[in-house]
């Protein structure tokens, strides 16, 4: 059944994740490349607090903490989800004194106080959301990051190459029949979301992995 409004739209996210559960490391095989650029510019070996705005099983989480971020860095994340976030939480056990992992309402305005963060990161979730949800989201980024701080998103996008233009305007036609059929998930253009006024971009690339077009973006705070 087509999605109709966002609440609806919220509960059958939460519904489909809590059943796909570890299921979603499946999908590695074309989002690491992506993670793995937003890994190498997003300069994690200073950020000593971190946030995650949906942190799925916690497997960049776990490759963050445990090769990338300093040793007494704080990493704070939410998911809609909450096999995610049990999944998650067990999967960071190693680092169990470091991390608080919770299970978040779908709200994008979050509690904590302005310039918590060096880090927020976002992967995977803005294609989840509608336009002015992705606007209020690097709204709030920007509230609760420090001045400086880096805004790390990644998402999957439209197409660069044939191949990939071919295949993301077809995911673009399923998601509109119904979203659930692409779990919720539609090719977007991150950098639309990052208003210059705020951000300075530092880094911004479409990738295409196996046809599928990742876009990374990478933003300091004004």
């Amino acid at each position: 059944m087509k999605i109709v409004n966002r609440k609806s739209h919220r509960e059958a996210i939460k519904g489909f994740y809590d059943w796909l559960g570890t299921k979603l490391d499946t999908q590695s095989f074309y989002e690491q490349s992506g993670l793995n650029e937003l890994i190498s510019h997003g300069q994690f070996y200073s950020a000593y607090t971190v946030f995650e705005f949906g942190c799925g099983t916690g497997r960049l989480a776990e490759q963050l903490l445990r090769d990338y971020l300093p040793s007494d860095c704080r990493y704070h994340a939410i998911d809609i989800s909450p096999n995610m976030v049990a999944i998650t939480n067990e999967r960071l056990m190693p680092w169990r004194d470091r991390i608080n992992i919770m299970v978040s309402t779908g709200d994008i305005l979050l509690s904590f106080e302005d310039a918590s963060f060096d880090r927020f990161i976002c992967t995977f979730v803005i294609d989840l959301l509608n336009d002015t949800e992705s606007f209020e989201l690097t709204k709030e980024a920007y509230r609760v990051l420090r001045q400086d701080g880096l805004l790390c998103l990644v998402s999957i996008s439209h197409g660069v190459s044939l191949v990939s233009r071919i295949l993301m305007r077809s995911w673009h036609f399923i998601n509109n029949l119904n979203p659930m059929l692409t779990g919720g998930c539609r090719p977007v253009r991150l950098r639309r979301f990052i208003p210059d006024e705020k951000w300075s971009v530092k880094y911004n690339q479409v990738l295409s992995k196996y046809g599928v077009a990742i876009e990374i973006v990478i933003a300091r705070r004004r």
